[in-house]
C-alpha cells in the first residue's frame, strides 16, 4: 500500500510505502463513537454541587404559625419552595469516568485514520521544518495544501517550532504521534503527519488490527482428494407378491341406545323409565298411541322424543311410531 508524499509547497515529491493494517482498517464507526463518548465523559471534572435545605443555613425557626393564617403550613424559610431555600435533587460531586479497553481505543484510533485516508483529507509531508516558529510560515504551508479547514497536524516528536507557529491559527490543533486520539481525529478535518510520524504511528500500532488484513491474503487451497470408485449396486431383490386382502366382514348390528344416552329431560325420561321402556328399540315397538296413553306423557314429551331419536341417527321416527299404530 502506498501514499503520496508532498512537499511544503504542495507539489508531489514521491510515495511511501505504508502497512495496510494501520491505514486499511476497515470503518467501524459504532466503536469510534464508544471511544470518543468515553472520551468526552473522561474529561468532565464532575465538580458541580448546590446546596439541600440542610446545607443553607438559617431556616431553625417555623416562619409563621401551622394555622389562622390563609397561607400555606411551611416549616422552615429553606424549604426549596421558598427563594433561597435549599436545592431538591440537585447535582452532587460525582465521577463520569468509562472504561474502554486499550485494544479497542487502539483500533478506533486506525479506524478513524483509515477514513481520513479513505476520504482524501490525509497529507504527508516528507518535512515540516520552520525555523522560525512565525505564524506566517505555518499559513504559508496550509496555503500552499490548500487546506482551509480545521487540521490536526502530527510530528513524530513534540516540535516547539511547529507549536508556536500554530498555536495562533484558528482551527489548527498539533500532537506529536504518540498522543493522537480518537476525538482529534474526528474533530479535524484534514490530518496533515511528517513520514517519521507515520512511522512512529507504524511502529506504535501495527499489527493490532489483523483480523481483515488475515482474510484478504488468499489461503491456498488443499490439493483435492481423489474421489473413491463408485461401488457397484446390488441387483434389486424383486418384491414379495402381494397378499390377497381378507374378505371385509359384516358390521355387526348396530347396539340399541339406552334412553339415558338420547339426552331426554328428566320428567320424561323418568315417565318413559317407571312405563318399563328402556332403550330405541323398545320405543320403535310402540305406536304414537301406546305413547300418548303413559300417564304423565302428551303431545309436547312425544315432540321432545322424536327431535332427540332424530339427533341420535333415526331417521323420521314420526313414521316409524304412525306406521306401528
Amino acid at each position: 500500500m502506498k501514499l503520496e508524499i508532498k512537499n511544503k509547497s504542495g507539489e508531489s515529491a514521491g510515495e511511501i510505502d505504508v502497512r495496510p493494517d494501520v491505514f486499511a482498517v476497515p470503518e467501524k464507526m459504532s466503536l469510534v463513537h464508544q471511544v470518543t463518548t468515553a472520551h468526552l465523559a473522561n474529561k468532565r471534572q464532575g465538580t458541580a454541587k448546590t446546596k439541600t435545605r440542610a446545607e443553607v443555613s438559617g431556616g431553625g425557626a417555623k416562619p409563621r404559625p401551622q394555622k389562622h393564617t390563609g397561607g400555606s403550613r411551611q416549616g422552615s424559610i429553606r424549604s426549596p419552595l421558598w427563594v433561597g431555600g435549599g436545592r431538591a435533587f440537585g447535582p452532587t460531586p460525582r465521577s463520569y469516568r468509562q472504561s474502554t479497553p486499550k485494544k479497542m481505543r487502539r483500533i478506533a484510533i486506525l479506524s478513524a485514520l483509515s477514513s481520513k485516508y479513505r476520504d482524501g483529507n490525509l497529507v504527508v509531508l516528507n518535512d515540516l521544518d520552520i525555523d522560525s516558529g512565525k505564524t506566517k510560515e505555518m499559513a504559508s504551508v496550509l496555503d500552499s495544501l490548500n487546506i482551509t479547514k480545521s487540521v490536526l497536524v502530527v510530528t513524530d516528536v513534540p516540535n516547539e517550532n511547529v507549536i508556536t507557529a500554530s498555536r495562533n491559527l484558528n482551527k489548527v490543533k498539533t500532537l506529536p504521534a504518540h498522543v493522537i486520539n480518537t476525538l482529534d481525529l474526528v474533530n479535524k478535518s484534514t490530518v496533515v503527519m511528517t513520514v517519521d510520524a507515520v512511522r512512529k504511528i507504524e511502529d506504535l500500532w501495527g499489527g493490532v488490527y489483523t483480523k481483515d488484513v488475515e482474510e484478504s491474503t488468499p489461503k491456498p487451497k488443499a490439493a483435492a482428494k481423489p474421489k473413491a470408485a463408485a461401488k457397484p449396486k446390488a441387483a434389486a431383490k424383486p418384491k414379495a407378491a402381494a397378499k390377497p386382502k381378507a374378505a371385509a366382514k359384516p358390521k355387526a348390528a348396530a347396539k340399541p341406545k339406552l334412553l339415558e344416552e338420547i339426552g331426554l329431560s328428566s320428567r320424561n325420561l323418568n315417565v318413559l323409565l317407571n312405563s318399563g321402556l328402556t332403550t330405541s328399540d323398545d320405543l320403535m315397538n310402540k305406536s304414537k298411541k301406546d305413547l300418548l296413553e303413559i300417564k304423565g306423557f302428551g303431545e309436547k314429551s312425544y315432540l321432545e322424543l322424536c327431535d332427540k331419536l332424530k339427533d341420535s341417527g333415526i331417521k323420521d321416527p314420526e313414521n316409524i311410531f304412525e306406521n306401528e299404530g
